[in-house]
């Protein structure tokens, strides 16, 4: 499966069953340098659209947003060890959860990569 995006820099992509989540390179690139990153505990649920992880830079704090329903199945220990990650590599070991979805489809109303690149050049 294809990343899905969501119009608040947010990406999906299904790995094995679980769905893998991140923020997006372009919102890495207008955060600026990551200094902390916070992500929720194994196992807690979330709706589409709750705050799930708080990413703050140098010049400022921002939440990220669950973009499925799911229950949080792994969360990457690295990101928060080492923050500066999600501004090497956003899209790959930077990922933030797992989870697993109650509603797959939520995935059917973000973005796909040619979508989401228009949304993110006019936003």
């Amino acid at each position: 499966m294809s990343i899905k995006y969501t119009n608040d820099h947010e990406w999906a992509k299904e790995d094995g069953g679980v769905y893998v989540i991140g923020i997006s390179a372009h919102a890495a690139e207008q955060l600026g340098d990551v200094v902390f990153v916070e992500l929720p505990e194994v196992g807690k649920t979330f709706a589409k659209g709750d705050d799930m992880a708080v990413v703050e830079s140098v010049k400022a704090a921002s939440d990220v947003y669950a973009p499925i329903s799911g229950e949080v199945v792994e969360v990457n220990q690295s990101v928060v060890d080492e923050p500066a990650k999600v501004n090497e590599d956003a899209m790959g070991a930077a990922w933030f959860v797992k989870l697993k979805a109650s509603n797959p489809g939520e995935l059917d109303e973000m973005m796909d990569e040619a979508a989401y690149k228009e949304f993110a050049e006019n936003s």
